[in-house]
């Protein structure tokens, strides 16, 4: 009994020493995974309703680790939304071109225009002046995309 119980307490502390490897990866290492995260650790943010949303920063593959890290730490600091994501080095066939990625930085209703435009102020301040779309997450349920003809 006790050869397997370490047996699997070795297999667990592998899991999430695999884990914690993905976490630190950057986007432009990350292959794996069509995406990485990062969750508001600082502070309380809304739940999101069903009119959430989040803004789209499109940028070269080459600057995206830059922009994320940036990005990932101003929202684990509680001064972006709830969460973020950024598109990894994994193809992905929603993309529009495989040399451009995107880092989504989410809002919990876009009908809470005030919250919206405070996260765009605050991307603004780290360095994202380049115009940037809002798109709804029902718009991204619904399937509509650029690359399937949506704008």
């Amino acid at each position: 009994m006790a050869g397997r119980a370490k047996g699997s307490e070795i297999e667990e502390h592998s899991a999430m020493l695999r884990k914690k490897q993905v976490l630190e990866r950057t986007p432009s290492q990350e292959t794996s995974a069509y995406w990485i995260y990062a969750e508001r650790k600082i502070g309380k943010y809304p739940e999101a309703t069903d009119r959430s949303g989040k803004w789209l920063i499109f940028m070269p593959m080459e600057r995206i680790d830059s922009v994320w890290e940036r990005i990932m730490k101003a929202t684990e600091e509680g001064r972006l939304g709830g969460s973020v994501k950024a598109a990894t080095a994994k193809p992905n066939s929603n993309a529009v071109n495989s040399d451009r990625k995107v880092i989504c930085v989410y809002s919990y209703d876009w009908q809470d225009r005030e919250d919206v435009m405070r996260i765009r102020a605050e991307l603004r301040s780290l360095g994202v002046t380049w115009k940037i779309p809002y798109k709804a997450d029902a718009d991204t349920d619904a399937g509509r995309y650029r690359v399937t003809g949506h704008t």
